[in-house]
């Protein structure tokens, strides 16, 4: 398995996933705005948001793949088709009760998540509302994460990379076609969230018929393996899903802020996860199950050029990415946001968000190449000591930065912490002898620099005038953002490959 192609198979999956996130970014921008519908349902998602990123992408994750890559390679298909029904069986159980208490429990989780909104009564009875429909999404999201953990180990990444499309269409059809039907049409997006988890299930439910696969009730607590995997999960929550803790708590202090700063934040961060998806959770969806089988078969070397090869990457795609943020803030909103209730204040107060969420890109991409590392080695306690140190750091940039930045001090506030988690988790692994750099960083560091240069000066020069973009048409600013974008690309790679870059020097084999 060439691990460069599977990496682009992932991404291209997730590229079109992250184009119609846009898409309905767009729509939700250009119906809703950014004002009190829209704050009650960010507020409302968020929660059980965070909680499918813990329970599902996050801590269950990183338990479980490691533990079933090993089942797979030791013992055999049958123990880990046994491992996967016991395992699948107790997570139901545990995140419908999760669910149902959610529901149940939903006036106290907005008035401790986003208690400036008890001051409207209107505001958070709303919010309220949309929590009851969104809850159960993470139910759907948990049983999604673990047949995507599944295919991943059978490196069938195809299918769990392209299965986020479904929730974007399903919000996109919701709010162009069915908002009108709802009192409020805000309702409709919650909804959208409803039925996006259950078309996700339900496109996992053949592939994993593929492989052998049949998802059955079998509850086994005290099956050996189903405990190793409840004992890796517990602590791992914190520590796999720090940045969605810190954006939960950024909510609390944004609900404090003017009207639509939850909205900025939320656009902004939109922005930033499309790189940190496209790049970041690409990496890790390929790294993770080959790791967890080089540890598995005590092959170290392989383990330490893998994370290499990996850091290498991250570095050449994610730094330019961090800069073109941050350089076409302006251009890049306008575009994407400004129609219809999306004002040209709301350009404005997104582009701080954006601009300080860029700071950190980096670190938050290379946090998710990094933790594998210890993850893949089933060491929980290392990477949960350095997330809690890095949730703390969070807290007390919040308090020094939101008086003067406002809600873009926090944003700042996260993309800092992010940096501060992965230099913590290099230093962590430097340190116990996991990682070992090959040799060549130094050449690759200044041509990458180099690189940039000229990639930052191209952005620069020829974006022009900021205000102009809040004149432009859209389609004048769709044909200046597509150029834009394409000769920066022109531009950053042609100086790689006059530096001595060539695609093959980035080719890898996994396992099969």
């Amino acid at each position: 398995m060439n691990l460069l192609r599977a990496l682009a198979t992932v991404s291209g999956m997730t590229l079109a996933s992250r184009i119609l996130g846009f898409v309905r970014d767009f729509v939700i921008a250009r119906t809703f705005g950014a004002g009190v519908a829209t704050d009650a349902f960010f507020v409302a998602f968020r929660l059980p948001n965070l909680l499918r990123r813990m329970f599902a992408e996050g801590a269950f994750s990183q338990a479980f793949v490691p533990i079933l890559a090993e089942y797979k390679n030791r013992s055999g298909a049958a123990e880990a088709h046994l491992l996967i029904n016991r395992v699948a069986t107790v997570l139901a159980l545990a995140v419908a009760a999760i669910s149902l208490l959610g529901i149940f429990a939903a006036p106290l989780i907005i008035y401790i998540s986003a208690p400036g909104f008890s001051a409207d009564p209107d505001k958070f009875a709303l919010t309220v509302e949309l929590t009851r429909i969104t809850f159960p999404y993470i139910l759907f999201m948990s049983l999604v994460a673990l047949a995507g953990g599944v295919l991943n180990t059978w490196s069938r990444f195809a299918i769990p990379a392209f299965t986020p499309v479904l929730l974007n269409l399903s919000f996109i059809g919701m709010a162009l076609f069915a908002a009108p039907y709802f009192d409020p049409p805000v309702l409709a997006l919650a909804w959208a969230v409803f039925i996006g988890g259950l078309l996700q299930l339900a496109l996992q439910l053949r592939p994993l018929a593929k492989i052998g696969v049949r998802l059955r009730f079998d509850f086994a607590p005290s099956d050996p393996g189903v405990r190793r995997v409840l004992r890796l999960m517990a602590p791992a929550m914190l520590g796999v899903s720090v940045a969605q803790v810190s954006l939960l708590i950024n909510t609390i202090f944004a609900s404090f802020l003017q009207s639509g700063s939850v909205s900025w934040l939320y656009y902004a961060d939109r922005l930033m996860e499309f790189p940190a998806g496209l790049l970041g959770v690409a990496l890790g969806t390929i790294l993770l199950p080959t790791l967890s089988r080089l540890h598995a078969d005590e092959r170290r070397e392989e383990f330490s050029a893998m994370l290499d090869w990996g850091l290498r990457l991250t570095l050449m795609l994610t730094l330019p990415a961090a800069l073109a943020l941050a350089v076409l803030a302006v251009p890049l909103i306008s575009t994407l946001f400004f129609h219809g209730a999306f004002s040209a204040t709301d350009v404005l107060q997104t582009r701080l968000a954006l601009i300080a969420y860029s700071v950190g890109l980096t670190g938050l991409i290379l946090v998710k190449i990094l933790a594998p590392g210890f993850y893949a080695r089933q060491d929980i306690r290392t990477p949960v000591k350095f997330a809690l140190i890095t949730l703390a750091a969070t807290q007390l940039m919040n308090l020094a930065f939101i008086i003067p930045f406002k809600h873009a001090g926090l944003a700042l506030s996260i993309g800092l912490a992010s940096l501060l988690n992965a230099a913590l988790l290099y230093r962590g692994l430097r340190a116990r002898g996991v990682y070992r750099p090959l040799t060549g960083w130094g050449g690759f560091g200044w041509r990458l620099a180099i690189a940039l240069g000229a990639l930052g000066l191209a952005l620069w020069y020829g974006m022009g005038s900021q205000a102009a973009w809040l004149e432009y048409g859209a389609g004048e600013r769709i044909g200046k953002l597509a150029l834009l974008v394409a000769g920066g690309m022109a531009v950053y790679f042609t100086t790689l490959f006059a530096l001595g870059f060539r695609l093959r020097d980035f080719r890898k084999r996994g396992l099969e």
